[in-house]
């Protein structure tokens, strides 16, 4: 609930800063920001899961990688600087603005440097109240700065200017809730160590981040900023539900099976459960975020960003399961096979890559259809390892989750009939759907007996009930 508070004064931010702004400045931040979070999984190096599996990290080791970390930061940021030009040129008169934007934006990359870090030991420690403050402190700070040199007319310049403030702010409030500095030492020993983990999943987060950010880098290039935009903007809102709340889970998670990697039986409990919850809460959010995509894009954003609205509904099915892919890959993670993650990702890109070429000459729409059927296949594929180490297999875990998108099905359907047979305004809609939705979901797990359900009312009325 805490990330949840923070994550929500951004959302607001965000859609106050597309309400004042036009889709094209979108698409060229939108186009920068590529380049800032490829810098910054570099610069992470899977050095932060290093620190939190290792099970005898010390100020020697976090000391290492902080030093490390700023030293490569400045060596990246460098590069952004001296190439943005050849960058603009590259996608065009609607990018020219790219060239001082990333010079400004990629500070980020130095910031991101030191606060990946912080998380490390935040995670390591699971101090998350702290983590919540740090997050709440920047984003607040950050969403004055931003909406006031909106509505003053700095244009693209607001974005930027909130996304540097908020890094800024809360790497510092982390540091004052933390009081952890590094110490005066570095080690070539412990930094090759920790690399020697690290570098699998950097190789993993390189596949996966490039590989998302890739479609947006041929969107820009092929499409229109606008086109960029929509993309953008149709992910944002189902990626901001599924990611907050599946960051929080793999910020628990991962931590939690690091400590329990000499139990198998352990992680399987521990893995199946976030399985069987993520997927109970996900699946009706974002069936009922699909069914009430329009109204809900027409009343947040107004009518110029409607044109983003069928690839939002498409979104909500790739990241339908993002939560069950997190509980299996932090799983392999936590048990030291970064090994193994690093292959899955090998194969899963793999197949993406020849799937985008194949579909991106089509349209905008194709690239996301082809997402979302891709991202369904792969449930099988990030679960085939599970089967042999924790003895969790593929056919349990559609087991487990097969009760939560049936019945989110069976809401859908019945949500677009209603909606077929009773004309309301926009925002009666999103009411009434939200409220009928709410209704037939609980009423067919209590009908069905859910266990998730019942384990959520039962822990419900012994924390609250008399």
């Amino acid at each position: 609930m805490e990330r949840i508070s923070a994550q929500l004064v951004q959302l607001v931010v965000s859609i106050v800063l597309a309400r004042i702004l036009s889709p094209s400045d979108y698409g060229a931040v939108a186009m920068v920001t590529i380049f800032v979070m490829l810098a910054n999984v570099l610069i992470e190096g899977g050095f932060s899961s290093a620190l939190i599996q290792k099970k005898d990290a010390d100020d020697i080791d976090f000391s290492t990688v902080f030093y490390f970390s700023i030293a490569f930061s400045l060596v990246l940021y460098a590069i952004l600087y001296f190439s943005a030009p050849a960058i603009s040129s590259f996608y065009g008169e609607e990018y020219k603005i790219l060239t001082p934007v990333l010079r400004v934006l990629g500070i980020q990359v130095i910031i991101f440097a030191v606060n990946s870090v912080q998380q490390a030991y935040v995670q390591r420690q699971m101090m998350f109240k702290n983590f919540f403050w740090a997050t709440l402190v920047g984003t607040i700070v950050s969403a004055v700065v931003g909406l006031f040199m909106a509505y003053s007319g700095f244009g693209i310049w607001s974005i930027v200017a909130q996304q540097l403030t908020a890094g800024i702010i809360n790497t510092l409030t982390l540091y004052i809730v933390t009081r952890k500095l590094p110490i005066w030492a570095f080690s070539f020993s412990r930094l090759r160590s920790l690399f020697n983990y690290g570098v699998k999943l950097l190789g993993a987060s390189l596949l996966v981040t490039g590989y998302q950010e890739l479609r947006a880098l041929i969107i820009g290039k092929l499409y229109t900023a606008q086109d960029l935009a929509f993309f953008d903007r149709g992910k944002q809102f189902p990626s901001l539900i599924v990611t907050n709340i599946n960051s929080s889970i793999g910020a628990v998670l991962f931590p939690k099976m690091a400590k329990e990697q000499d139990s198998i039986e352990q992680i399987k409990r521990t893995t199946r459960m976030s399985i069987r919850f993520s997927s109970y809460i996900m699946s009706p959010i974002m069936f009922g975020l699909s069914a009430v995509s329009e109204p809900f894009i027409r009343i947040v954003l107004t009518e110029k960003w409607v044109g983003c609205v069928p690839l939002m509904q498409w979104f909500c099915l790739v990241f339908l399961f993002m939560p069950i892919h997190t509980a299996n890959m932090q799983a392999l993670k936590a048990i030291g096979r970064s090994d193994t993650f690093l292959k899955l990702e090998l194969i899963k890109k793999t197949i993406e890559l020849l799937s985008l070429f194949a579909v991106v000459w089509i349209s905008v729409d194709a690239i996301v259809i082809n997402m979302a059927i891709l991202t369904t296949l792969f449930t099988a594929v990030n679960a085939f390892p599970n089967r042999k180490l924790l003895n969790y297999n593929y056919k349990e875990q559609i087991r487990d989750i097969f009760p939560s998108i049936i019945m989110s099905l069976v809401m859908l359907l019945l949500i677009l009939i209603f909606n077929r047979l009773v004309v309301l305004t926009d925002l009666m809609t999103i009411f009434v759907d939200f409220f009928l939705g709410s209704a037939l979901y609980i009423g067919m797990s209590i009908v069905t007996k859910n266990k998730e359900y019942m384990y959520i009312t039962n822990t419900l009325f012994k924390r609250y009930g008399k």
